[in-house]
């Protein structure tokens, strides 16, 4: 296969097809950024949900502190990150439901290879798998940020993820949700398509992504499955 980078949309499916987990599988980041944005108001960090979301969003938890001491100019103490996640764990795992269809999507083209490059914890990546039913499709190809030495924007995770899968760069489409996350798989050489499917997308979210580098925009996994010559699901997801 040649290395020229593919259009969208694609005559033939791409031979990978990488996740982002957050805003892309999981519904997570509306309800991730307005407990993060709780949790830093009540620790004398004042923020509104739609900051988190500019600044924190697709970023490493390790990153996002380092992000965290620098707006606010102060340090952070070493229960900092204890106090976060039993603020925000709880709610997180109870709350989190699946991206609409995304399930039917994926059992729809079941002879086609994902996997998933996320910034979350591999327990999350865990967790969310186990609960939306995907471990028959996905199995332990959960890619997990904190495996490498730069978080996105850096291109590592997408590289990692490619690498673990024995699939060149060129040959791999991702899906991502946040600029960042666009961003690492343009540096990885891979095409990126903005997905516009989760609760967080307001009316300007596509414009972020479409500068951040996507070659595409999707609002739901009907449009996904258009862009990369794939088959749309079938049925709404269960449940």
């Amino acid at each position: 296969m040649s290395q020229m980078r593919r259009t969208l949309p694609f005559a033939t499916p791409p031979q990978l097809v990488i996740l982002d987990f957050d805003g892309v599988v999981a519904d997570s980041e509306l309800l991730s950024n307005t407990l993060l944005a709780e949790f830093l108001s009540s620790e004398g960090l004042p923020t509104t949900v739609e900051q988190a979301m500019a600044r924190y969003m697709g970023r490493r938890w390790a990153d996002n502190q380092a992000r965290i001491r620098a707006d606010f100019d102060r340090p952070l103490d070493d229960g900092f990150f204890d106090r976060y996640h039993a603020f925000v764990g709880p709610r997180m795992r109870s709350d989190v439901i699946a991206v609409p269809h995304v399930v039917s999507f994926i059992a729809a083209n079941r002879e086609h290879r994902f996997c998933v490059a996320s910034s979350s914890s591999p327990g999350w990546l865990d967790h969310g798998t186990d609960k939306f039913g995907l471990r028959p499709h996905l199995g332990a190809n959960l890619f997990s940020a904190t495996a490498v030495a730069r978080g996105k924007p850096a291109p590592d995770i997408f590289l990692h993820a490619a690498n673990q899968m024995g699939i060149e760069p060129h040959e791999c489409v991702v899906i991502e949700d946040s600029p960042a996350g666009i961003e690492g798989a343009v540096a990885a050489g891979m095409v990126a398509l903005g997905f516009l499917g989760g609760a967080h997308v307001d009316d300007g979210f596509g414009a972020r992504l479409t500068a951040a580098g996507a070659a595409g925009l999707a609002s739901n996994y009907r449009e996904v499955a258009h862009a990369i010559g794939m088959r749309a699901p079938a049925q709404p997801d269960q449940g």
